[in-house]
């Protein structure tokens, strides 16, 4: 078993059970989180920018989608962001503060200890745990997604040295490039909800065109800066709107366009219904062919987002699009017919 997976059982194991009895102490690196899991910092500047710290990472939020209905994306593919990653962890100080209270209590045993200190050159006192580069790199180590996604478990490298300006080991997978602070921050993406603004807006007819559109100034890029100030590197992930998907909640119905994506235009989705176009076929809608009865039909609008990437040193490419949508029930009567 590696040191990284040594570690990091324990650490969640004592969280589940102290979280119930009492506060646990643990010894935190300079990025916040105790060893194999995570911590949030909030910090606000003056000019109200709130920058979040999770696992040695900050996120800046302060060009998210805001409100009460908004929402993470869901990504298009099989994709998914990283569930853990590594990142500067420790300076030679704190890892020597760590580890030698480990290696006392002997609660590891005193083959792995004895290893452990021949590996970090322990009793080298001016140049045990790299301490003749303060300064010049750190300790990195693996750090969890708080929500423990599948695959939390699976950053299992031991510490590493990295020193400052250099690229982390490019066989270690997830360790914090400009790309992986990116799919960090695609997960810290919130966009607006979907709910469609519908005409005729009470309820709809049966065999008349339901106008659908969105707000188009709700429907604008939002992103999410991901960066490790200690080594200078940072991401920017941007969510753009570039279509809506109407799903009636019925067969029986037809949607406009027909494949029942509408596409974004002039920063809008859809056209606002106007006076006088009831008969004509709008370019984003639906149109039921029976009645709703006593209940609704849950029509389902999801809205597709482009996700691209910059960072540092020119960095740049494309991320898995992602959705987000929403239900609402939609009424749908027949029309009244008056005999004379």
């Amino acid at each position: 078993m590696s040191r990284g997976n040594y570690l990091l059982v324990p650490a969640v194991l004592a969280a589940l059970i102290l979280g119930a009895g009492g506060p646990a102490h643990a010894e935190k690196g300079f990025g916040g989180g105790t060893d194999g899991q995570t911590e949030q910092r909030a910090d606000a500047s003056d000019d109200g920018t709130v920058s979040v710290t999770v696992g040695g990472v900050v996120f800046d939020r302060s060009k998210n989608g805001g409100g009460d209905s908004v929402g993470a994306l869901t990504s298009s593919t099989s994709w998914s962001p990283p569930p853990c990653w590594y990142a500067p962890k420790y300076t030679p100080e704190q890892l020597q503060k760590y580890l030698e209270p480990i290696w006392e209590a002997g609660s590891t045993g005193y083959e792995w200890d004895a290893d452990q200190r021949e590996k970090y050159n322990a009793d080298d006192e001016k140049k045990g745990f790299n301490k003749d580069k303060s300064g010049k790199g750190y300790w990195w180590g693996s750090y969890v997604d708080k929500s423990y996604p599948p695959g939390w478990d699976s950053c299992d490298e031991d510490y590493f040295w990295v020193d400052l300006g250099d690229p982390p080991p490019a066989d270690i997978e997830n360790a914090v490039t400009p790309e992986v602070l990116a799919e960090l921050a695609y997960a810290e993406i919130r966009v607006p909800g979907t709910e469609v603004t519908l005409a005729p807006a009470e309820a709809t007819k049966v065999n008349l065109p339901t106008w659908a559109w969105l707000d188009g100034a709700e429907f604008k890029p939002v992103s999410v800066t991901a960066s490790v100030p200690e080594i200078g590197v940072e991401a920017t992930a941007t969510a753009e709107p570039v279509s809506l998907r109407i799903e009636p909640g019925t067969p029986d119905a037809e949607v406009y366009p027909a494949s029942g994506v509408c596409e974004i235009k002039d920063g809008r989705i859809g056209e606002p219904y106007a006076k006088g176009k009831a008969n004509d076929t709008p370019p984003c809608g639906v149109k039921y062919l029976r009645s709703s009865g006593d209940g609704t039909f849950p029509l389902r609008a999801t809205v597709t987002w482009e996700i691209h990437w910059t960072g540092s040193g020119g960095a740049g490419g494309d991320l898995p699009d992602g959705t987000f949508g929403a239900t609402q029930d939609v009424v749908v009567q027949e029309i009244q017919a008056v005999n004379r």
